[in-house]
């Protein structure tokens, strides 16, 4: 899958098309290379005072050697450790500012972002350049042993101890031969992690991390002459490296099938399928694309249409083109329902391409793919960094084509794809040569024919035989001027947070607008006040299924048109219901908006709750709760609920309900329940866009003016909270699990609460962020975890949750117990908040806050939230001088005051057999209960 289909302004033109696609969009930019090799990239946007500064590296883990997996991925959690100029972890110096950074690994690159309030620019290129030449000095050999720890726990969060986690590694290893760059996974084995050493680890950056083998793009708001001047300053001195030669394997060849089964700690049945493809970018890689789209884009894909809604075998379908440097994989994913089987399946796919093979798609399925990509690729573009924002598609195109204007080129590759040439690809590449991976539920994981052993082995004996890299001498970096200590920031730019604007419809409806015109798209959010906790109490679920079915008919239109109709015009329209709220969402683009409002109304004002359509949904649900039970974090978070609300309490019961209540439901219940809760006159309607009040009020009084509120009554849910309990430990078994998940869980306090910013300012000591105490100890001073935080969980009616929490190695359980307890315990007395910690966080909280509403999207989810807990249009001028008041004093009160130790639960799921001896050995132990959950995710006692 190309950038363009996999990441579907007043720096954005819009430039000539073909009919097909009538805005193709173009970022402006300016690119230049330094003397050393590196490339730079300028693209300016002053909409909001921010900036981000973009690195990508062109090394991935196709560039590691057999016995060396692993090392692209080591490496990227090394280059937050601190360079010889800063010491430190990277994430202080960023988040003192209120910047946030990151960055990835993939099999043919890698990526590293901050963004900083505009003024802190030269902060950010001071710190990616001085981990660009001078990481070395500050790497030892304590660093890269906590940092492997830290990988391998995520392995076992990401690999092992996830449903399915396995199957990627397991496809792989049998698409491609063992010495193809592209047989391993990017995180590597267990094995080659293990064994790095630090000069294996220090040999790598020398050869890959060096200008010339890199891309920096600068994007947002800055002066190019000054941006320039620092790029020169920091990065000018840089040498390059030696010249990268990246592996050039022949592309596999499958000339009949491979088959594997698996047994994994699964609830549903699942089989993958797999072919080897073209590399990305080229014409055929565009056509597999809107073959993807076309067999299993949406409702009314061909897949989805017929195993999920028509023949109801599969729980879900998933079919797409996977484009890589080298080479193309072609995928479709199905996950079987209940009572079927694999080869049910297998055979309707197959059939489904056969017809595709023998008949090409029409022109309209064709379309309606090109103008899902297009509204994709123009949501994509809101952001101007972070994954997937604009500094990153130019750093993309350029690290992949040498032109990060490539986008207009990428994306008319699909405008010339012709139904003819869809049919034509699926003929020559989905053939029998293929693999296929049947996982079943079972007790633990089985692999038949295993390939992991024979190619890891195969992998080592190359190794030996493979001849030593050649040798190089590095030129060293020089110290330069102005690094011996971090730029200052300059003058605090000015910014003033959007105008709300208020408006009422005729039937009461009340309206939000913020007006952004930078990108022709509209965000609509329609907000009722009532969610999963009005659910009855003998009809858990109700809610959550009401939601599910909301879309699937109108009194206009089946499931299937409304579908057609928003794919058409690329619109995405969903349902969600939180505790508290219901929240029905539209994303359109401008030009589409009138279209698209009479199917939004449509959907709003006349839902039929099909009956056929609620059976779908029912089964569906049903399958969810299935595979909810392998699901260690999801049986954690309903533990914590039931024991601190109780299992008949709105906020604690199972919010998906369970079997037996799903199969009672009828449509007259939904329908019941929307009659006595939707109404427009307790409605709001937010709107964020390229629009005015003016247009917008017109538009929807056409709409939704004559739409009434019914006259229904509805009942008020009990909120009352039970009596507090003493701490108590709960240990829920999960047989073979590769990690612990642990809950350390409390009541909170209402979201309208006056003690609300210093909650907020406690939790991001505490555990709310990276540099937080919880995850710098579990994880970058213990090892014990890929990352622990902490969050409280607001609630409109009642006290919220507060919940710390992180997946840990299973043999650490215990002592992660442990040192959770002497946090607890640290931010109620035993290590108050000192004016260090406290400055960083009020800092990392308000220099950070603007950037929250640089998308209409943010905005969007911003305005939900102040209508939600009823806040009033002044609060989000209010956030900034409130964090900024708060006192070490006030910090401590709260945690006295909230961090109710003595009254919390504990909860841990994992391997009680390795487990449950260590954790009888602590403090607590002697009030652990070992519980399970029954057939309606009641929790019992063993």
């Amino acid at each position: 899958m190309s950038p363009l289909a996999v990441l579907l302004c007043s720096s954005i033109l819009f430039a000539t098309a073909p009919e097909k696609m009538p805005h193709i969009p173009e970022l402006k930019f300016q690119k230049y290379t330094l003397a050393n090799g590196l490339d730079v990239i300028l693209h300016e946007d002053h909409t909001t005072p921010i900036v981000g500064v973009n690195v990508w590296y062109h090394v991935g883990s196709k560039d590691e050697r057999p016995g060396r997996t692993g090392f692209a991925h080591l490496f990227e959690h090394m280059m937050f450790q601190g360079s010889k100029h800063y010491d430190k972890v990277y994430f202080g110096p960023i988040q003192t500012v209120g910047g946030r950074l990151n960055g990835s690994t993939a099999m043919d690159r890698t990526n590293y972002w901050e963004t900083v309030p505009s003024n802190y620019l030269e902060l950010a290129l001071w710190m990616e350049s001085d981990r660009m030449g001078f990481l070395l000095p500050a790497m030892t050999q304590a660093k890269l042993d906590n940092q492997r720890d830290v990988v391998k726990n995520e392995r076992r969060q990401s690999y092992e101890n996830r449903p399915y986690g396995l199957v990627h590694e397991v496809i792989l290893s049998t698409l491609y031969p063992p010495n193809h760059p592209y047989s391993w996974p990017t995180i590597g084995s267990m094995k080659d992690v293990s064994a790095a050493s630090r000069e294996d680890i220090a040999d790598f950056f020398r050869r890959y991390y060096h200008p010339a083998n890199a891309s920096l793009c600068i994007a947002g708001d800055f002066d190019p002459a000054e941006a320039k001047k620092y790029v020169e300053k920091y990065f000018g001195p840089l040498p390059a490296g030696p010249k990268v030669i990246h592996p050039q394997p022949s592309t596999p060849e499958l000339k009949h099938e491979k088959r594997i089964k698996m047994t994994d700690r699964v609830g549903l049945a699942r089989v993958y399928i797999v072919w080897p493809t073209p590399r990305q970018f080229s014409q055929e890689d565009a056509a597999l694309d809107l073959l993807g789209h076309i067999l299993a884009g949406g409702k009314t894909s061909r897949l989805h249409r017929s195993l999920v809604r028509q023949k109801q075998i599969a729980q879900d379908v998933q079919a797409y083109q996977g484009g890589l440097d080298l080479t193309g994989e072609f995928s479709v994913i199905a996950t079987i329902r209940s009572g079927h089987t694999i080869a049910e399946v297998e055979k309707q796919i197959a059939d489904e391409i056969a017809k595709i093979q023998a008949e090409p798609p029409t022109q309209e399925e064709i379309d309606r793919a090109i103008n899902v990509f297009e509204a994709r690729l123009i949501r994509s573009l809101e952001s101007v960094s972070e994954f997937g924002g604009r500094a990153d598609r130019l750093n993309s195109y350029n690290i992949h084509t040498g032109d990060p204007g490539y986008m207009s080129k990428d994306f008319a590759r699909y405008g010339a794809v012709t139904a003819a040439q869809v049919s034509e690809m699926a003929k020559t590449y989905l053939g029998a040569g293929r693999v296929v991976v049947e996982v079943v539920p079972g007790a633990d994981v089985t692999i038949k024919p295993n390939p992991l052993e024979p190619a890891e082995a195969a992998r080592e004996e190359m190794a030996k035989k493979l001849a030593p890299l050649a040798e190089f001498s590095p030129k060293v970096a020089g110290e330069g001027t102005g690094r011996e200590s971090l730029p200052e920031g300059a003058a605090e730019p000015k910014f003033s947070l959007p105008p709300i604007q208020r408006g009422q419809l005729s039937n009461g409806m009340k309206l939000l607008l913020v007006e952004k015109h930078e990108l022709p798209v509209i965000n609509l959010h329609v907000v009722f006040p009532t969610g999963k906790a009005s659910d009855p109490k003998d009809r858990p679920g109700l809610v959550e299924m009401t939601a599910a079915v909301w879309d699937e008919g109108t009194a206009k239109h089946s499931a299937e048109e409304l579908a057609a109709e928003l794919a058409g015009m690329g619109a995405h329209l969903s349902v969600a219901a939180d505790w508290d709220d219901i929240s029905v969402r539209l994303f359109t683009l401008t030009r589409h908006l009138s279209k698209a409002l009479d199917i939004y109304a449509d959907v709003l004002c006349e839902p039929t709750f099909p009956k056929d359509e609620l059976h779908r949904q029912v089964l569906a649900a049903q399958g969810r709760l299935t595979q909810l039970r392998n699901e260690p974090t999801v049986l954690a978070s309903l533990a914590t609920a039931q024991l601190l609300y109780g299992f008949d309490h709105p906020y604690g019961h199972p919010q998906w309900g369970n079997a037996a209540i799903l199969n009672g439901l009828k449509s007259a219940d939904l329908k019941s329940f929307y009659d006595r809760n939707i109404r427009p006159d307790k409605a709001s309607l937010i709107a964020v866009g390229d629009i005015t009040m003016a247009e917008l009020t017109q538009k929807l009084e056409r709409v939704l003016g004559g739409w009434k509120s019914s006259s229904a009554a509805n009942s008020t849910p009990d909120f009352t909270l039970p009596q507090a309990k003493p701490t108590r430990m709960i240990l829920i078994d999960k047989p073979h699990a590769a990690q612990s998940v642990i809950h350390f869980a409390m009541n909170g306090t209402h979201r309208n609460s006056p003690d609300y910013f210093p909650l907020n300012v406690m939790n991001m000591v505490f555990g709310g962020q990276f540099s937080s105490r919880l995850n710098m100890n579990l994880r970058e001073q213990k090892g014990y975890t890929y990352g622990a935080r902490s969050a409280f969980d607001w609630r409109v009616q009642q006290s919220g949750l507060y919940v710390a929490s992180a997946n840990v190695q299973t043999a650490v359980t215990a002592p992660a117990l442990a040192e959770f307890l002497k946090e607890f315990d640290g931010m109620v007395g035993g290590h108050p908040v000192d004016a260090k910690e406290l400055d960083f966080c009020q800092k990392y909280v308000t220099r950070g806050y603007t950037a929250g509403f640089e998308t209409p999207s943010q905005v969007a989810t911003q305005l939900e939230t102040l209508v939600v807990y009823r806040l009033p249009d002044d609060y989000f001028n209010e956030v900034v001088p409130n964090i900024r008041a708060v006192t070490a004093d006030d910090v401590l009160r709260v945690g006295k005051k909230y961090l109710a130790i003595q009254q919390m639960v504990i909860i841990v799921v994992g391997d009680r057999k390795l487990i449950e001896p260590e954790l009888r050995k602590l403090p607590l132990g002697e009030n652990l209960s070992v519980c399970h959950f029954d057939d309606d995710f009641r929790l019992l006692p063993e």
